[in-house]
C-alpha cells in the first residue's frame, strides 16, 4: 500500500479533550451506583488478627463493608503467577495493600466510615529490599508459586521454590570464561535503578456492576481482554458474560496494563449486587504499582583493538509484594542489556524478587531503562579504561543491519551508526562543548511486540462513512486516529469519513493489549486486512451486478471507479440489495502465522534510539541542567508526524524524570514520598529548551506502509547520556539513579 497518509485532519480525540467533551472513567455514572473507599494496610508485613467493621456499618448511608473472608473462596488471581487475593485475607505484604472496602451511598460517607474500620495486626519479619529478600533465612513473602503457563505472555515464570525469587531467566552464548581469559582487558561495574511511580494524570478508577451471572466493568484499562479473562476465571463466569468498557484513558505507561484494581472493585459489587465505583487518588495509585527497581552487575571483556569479546550481566529486579508482570520485566531486562552490539560470548541472568513493597509492574519499555542505564554507562567506562573515544568504541562494536545480536533474536532491521550520526549532526551547527558544557551519548535496541495477535472489524456504510472497531486503547498516544488513517488510506476514503469506536469487549474483537509498541504494527495490520476485506466485498458487488471485470475497478473517494464512470457507494448498495441501505463488514486478523509466519520470530521489529545530551553543571550545588538534547529513532514509516514526534519527546521527558528527579523511596518497607506533593516529576520547564527529534524512515518495518512501532525507545538513552556527559567533563561516575544535586556535589567534592 502507499505510504502517503492524509495529514490534513486533526485527531478527533484531541478536539474532544481540549473542548472538555472527552469522557474518562471518572466522568461516568451508572444508575443505582454506590461508592467504595479502600482501607489500606499501614503495616509492611503482618498477620491480620482482627477486623471490626461494626462501627463503619452502623453509619447512615453505609451499605456494606467488604473484607477478605467474604471473597476468600474465590482464591487468588494473577497474570503470570497466581499469587494475589482479591483483598487481603489473612495477612498483608506491603504498606497500602487493601484490607477492606467501605461501600456507601456517597464517597464522602464511605471515606468517613473507613476511618472507623478497626484492623488488628501482628507484625511479621519483613524483607523490604532485594538483598534482604535473598538473604539466608529471609522470611518468605509467598510460600507457594502457582504458575500460569501461557496465560498472559507466551511461556511462564520460573520461580525458585522455597525462596523469594519468583522468576529467573538465563541465556548463555559461547564461552565467556575462555573469552575473558584471552582478553586484553576486563572491566566490571555495578549500578542501581530505583522504583519509579507511573504518575499518570488519571489515577486508577473502576466501576463494576455484578448482576447474577454477568459482570460489566468500566475501567481505564490498557488490556481489557486480560481484565475480562482474569475476572471470568476468578468469579467462574463465561467470557461472554464479562464485559469491559474502556473510555478515554488519562495516561497509562504500563501502570494500567495487565490487571490492577478491577478484581477488587468487582468483589465489592459482587458483595452488594449493585454497581460500585472506586476512584483512587494519585497517592492510592502510587501504592498500587510502580516500576521495578534493579541492581545490575555488568562485565565486559575486550581485545587489544577494543573489540568486545564477551559480556556478562546479572540483573536483580525488585518485584514488590506481588508478581504482576515482573517475570517479563526481568526477561526483557536481560535481552535489552545486550544493546545493538555484536558480542560473540554472552552470559545473562535476570531474576525478579518478591519484597515487602508496592508491587512492581510493566512500565514504558519494560526492563529497558534499568538495563540500558547500566549498559550504556558501562560502555563509556570501558572506553575510558582502554583509552578509546566512547563513540568510536560503540561504532567498532555495533552489529550491522541484518546481523544478529543473539542467535535466538531476529536480525537487526536498522543501522545504529546512522542514528548516532544523525544526533551528532544535529549538534553540528554549534561549536564544540565549552568547559561549561559537555556532551554524552547513549544508544539502545530493544525487543518489543512479541505478541502478534489482533483482530479488527471495518464497516463501510452506504453513505461512505466507515466504522473501525478494535480493542486498542486510546491512552493519549493517538492509536484510534492511527487506525482510522490506516482504514482511510486502504479504502481510499477521506480521513474525516472514518470513526474509531471506543473499546467495549462486547463489541470489539480480541486484541492482546495496548503496550509493547505493538498497536500501530499488529493492530494496524489487522485494520488494514479488515479494510481490504471490505474493499473486496464492495468490488465483488460491482462485478456481480454490473458484470465488469474486477481488474478494471478501483476504489475512489465516495465509491468505485469503473474506468469510464464512478459508481457511488449509495448506487452500489441500492442496486445490489434492492433497498436504500446497507453496509459491508470487513474482518481482519493477525496471528503468528500471518504473512507466512514472518511475524512469529522475536522481536517483531527492533525498537531503537540514540540520544545525545548536552549538560551544564552548577558546581556549587551539583545541579545538572540539560540545555540541549537530540533523539533519533528508526520508525520505519511515520503515519502521523505530530503524534510520532510527541511520542518520542514524551518518552524522553520521562527519561529525564528517572535520570534527575524521580525515586519512590522506602525506609524498611515504609513508603517515604508516595504523594504527589513529595514525589518529583519533570515539569515542562525541565525539558531541554532545544530538543531535536529525528525520525528515520526506511519503510522496512512489518506494519502498514512499512511502519515499526515506537513510543518507548526514546526513554532509554537519556539517563546514561547525561551520566556519560558528566563523566566526560568532570570525571565522576554516578552509578545510582537519580542523579540528584546532592549526589553530584558529593562526587565533585570527592574528586577534588
Amino acid at each position: 500500500m502507499s505510504a502517503t497518509y492524509n495529514m490534513s485532519s486533526v485527531r478527533p480525540d484531541l478536539i474532544e479533550k481540549v473542548t472538555g467533551r472527552a469522557e474518562y472513567i471518572t466522568d461516568l455514572t451508572v444508575p443505582d451506583m454506590l461508592h467504595g473507599f479502600v482501607v489500606r494496610s499501614p503495616a509492611v508485613h503482618a498477620r491480620i488478627v482482627s477486623i471490626d467493621t461494626s462501627a463503619a456499618r452502623s453509619m447512615d448511608g453505609v451499605v456494606d463493608v467488604l473484607i477478605g473472608e467474604d471473597v476468600a473462596s474465590f482464591g487468588c488471581w494473577g497474570v503470570v503467577l497466581k499469587d494475589r487475593p482479591i483483598i487481603a485475607v489473612d495477612r498483608v505484604r506491603y504498606v497500602g495493600e487493601p484490607v477492606a472496602i467501605v461501600i456507601a451511598e456517597t464517597i464522602e460517607i464511605a471515606e468517613n466510615a473507613a476511618e472507623l474500620v478497626d484492623v488488628g495486626y501482628e507484625e511479621l519479619p519483613r524483607a523490604a529490599t532485594i538483598q534482604k529478600a535473598m538473604a539466608d533465612g529471609a522470611p518468605l513473602i509467598h510460600e507457594h508459586h502457582e504458575n500460569l503457563q501461557d496465560f498472559y505472555f507466551k511461556g511462564g515464570a520460573k520461580p525458585t521454590q522455597g525462596s523469594n525469587i519468583f522468576h529467573t531467566y538465563r541465556n548463555n552464548v559461547g564461552d565467556v570464561d575462555a573469552a575473558e581469559a584471552a582478553a586484553a582487558y576486563v572491566h566490571e561495574d555495578h549500578f542501581t535503578f530505583p522504583a519509579i511511580s507511573h504518575f499518570a494524570m488519571e489515577p486508577h478508577t473502576v466501576i463494576a456492576d455484578f448482576k447474577g451471572d454477568s459482570l460489566t466493568v468500566w475501567a481505564g484499562a490498557q488490556t481489557p481482554t486480560a481484565v475480562q479473562k482474569v475476572l471470568s476465571r476468578l468469579f467462574g463466569l463465561q467470557l461472554a458474560k464479562v464485559r469491559v468498557i474502556v473510555p478515554f484513558v488519562g495516561g497509562g505507561f504500563g501502570g494500567k496494563a495487565s490487571v490492577k484494581i478491577e478484581p477488587l472493585v468487582a468483589g465489592a459489587s459482587w458483595k452488594v449486587q449493585r454497581p460500585v465505583r472506586v476512584a483512587q487518588s494519585i497517592s492510592d495509585s502510587m501504592l498500587t504499582c510502580r516500576r521495578l527497581g534493579a541492581e545490575v552487575t555488568i562485565r565486559t571483556a575486550v581485545d587489544a583493538k577494543g573489540r568486545i569479546l564477551a559480556k556478562s550481566a546479572k540483573l536483580l529486579l525488585d518485584g514488590g509484594a506481588y508478581s504482576d508482570t515482573g517475570s517479563a520485566v526481568a526477561t526483557k531486562s536481560a535481552n535489552r542489556i545486550i544493546g545493538p552490539y555484536a558480542v560473540p560470548n554472552l552470559r545473562l541472568e535476570a531474576s525478579a524478587v518478591y519484597t515487602n513493597t508496592v508491587p512492581g509492574a510493566a512500565f514504558r519499555s519494560i526492563g529497558g531503562p534499568q538495563a540500558v542505564w547500566a549498559k550504556e554507562s558501562h560502555m563509556d567506562n570501558v572506553a575510558a579504561a582502554i583509552g578509546m573515544d566512547p563513540a568510536e568504541f560503540r561504532l567498532k562494536n555495533l552489529a550491522a543491519r541484518g546481523e544478529r545480536t543473539r542467535p535466538d533474536l531476529r536480525a537487526l532491521d536498522m543501522d545504529m551508526s546512522e542514528l548516532m550520526g544523525r544526533v551528532t549532526q544535529s549538534f553540528a551547527s554549534e561549536s564544540q562543548a565549552s568547559n561549561r558544557r559537555s556532551r554524552g551519548m547513549a544508544v539502545a535496541a530493544t525487543d518489543p511486540a512479541n505478541t502478534p495477535i489482533a483482530n479488527a472489524i471495518v464497516r463501510l456504510k452506504i453513505d461512505g462513512s466507515i466504522l473501525v472497531s478494535v480493542s486498542s486503547i486510546e491512552v493519549g498516544q493517538g492509536a484510534h486516529a492511527t487506525m482510522a488513517r490506516i482504514a482511510a488510506q486502504t479504502l481510499k476514503q477521506p480521513f474525516s469519513a472514518v470513526s474509531t469506536l471506543r473499546t467495549d469487549t462486547a463489541v470489539a474483537p480480541y486484541d492482546w493489549g495496548t503496550g509493547a509498541s505493538r498497536s500501530t504494527v499488529v493492530v494496524g495490520l489487522s485494520v488494514e486486512n479488515a479494510a481490504l476485506d471490505a474493499a473486496d466485498q464492495i468490488l465483488d458487488m460491482v462485478v456481480d451486478v454490473w458484470e465488469l471485470p474486477k481488474e478494471s475497478l478501483s476504489l475512489v473517494d465516495g465509491g468505485v471507479s469503473t474506468g469510464s464512470e464512478v459508481l457511488t457507494f449509495h448506487q452500489i448498495f441500492h442496486r445490489t440489495l434492492g433497498v436504500d441501505s446497507g453496509e459491508v463488514v470487513g474482518r481482519g486478523a493477525i496471528t503468528p502465522r500471518s504473512k507466512k509466519g514472518a511475524l512469529a520470530e522475536s522481536p517483531l521489529f527492533w525498537e531503537t534510539s540514540a540520544g545525545l545530551a548536552e549538560i551544564v553543571v552548577d558546581e556549587d550545588t551539583g545541579e545538572i541542567h540539560v540545555p540541549r538534547y537530540a533523539s533519533a529513532a528508526d520508525v520505519g514509516r511515520v503515519i502521523d508526524r505530530v503524534a510520532a514526534e510527541g511520542q518520542d519527546e514524551g518518552a524522553a521527558a520521562m527519561g529525564f524524570g528517572h535520570a534527575l528527579y524521580e525515586q519512590l523511596e522506602f525506609e524498611d518497607g515504609q513508603p517515604v514520598n508516595a504523594t504527589p506533593i513529595d514525589y518529583t516529576i519533570p515539569r515542562i520547564s525541565d525539558v531541554p529548551p532545544v530538543f531535536d527529534t529525528i525520525l528515520v524512515e526506511n519503510g522496512d518495518g512489518p506494519g502498514p506502509g512499512g511502519a515499526k512501532g515506537m513510543g518507548e525507545g526514546a526513554i532509554l538513552p537519556v539517563a546514561p547520556a547525561i551520566a556519560n556527559a558528566l563523566f566526560s567533563a568532570y570525571g565522576i561516575r554516578i552509578t545510582d539513579l537519580p542523579m540528584t544535586p546532592e549526589k553530584v556535589w558529593r562526587a565533585l567534592q570527592k574528586r577534588k
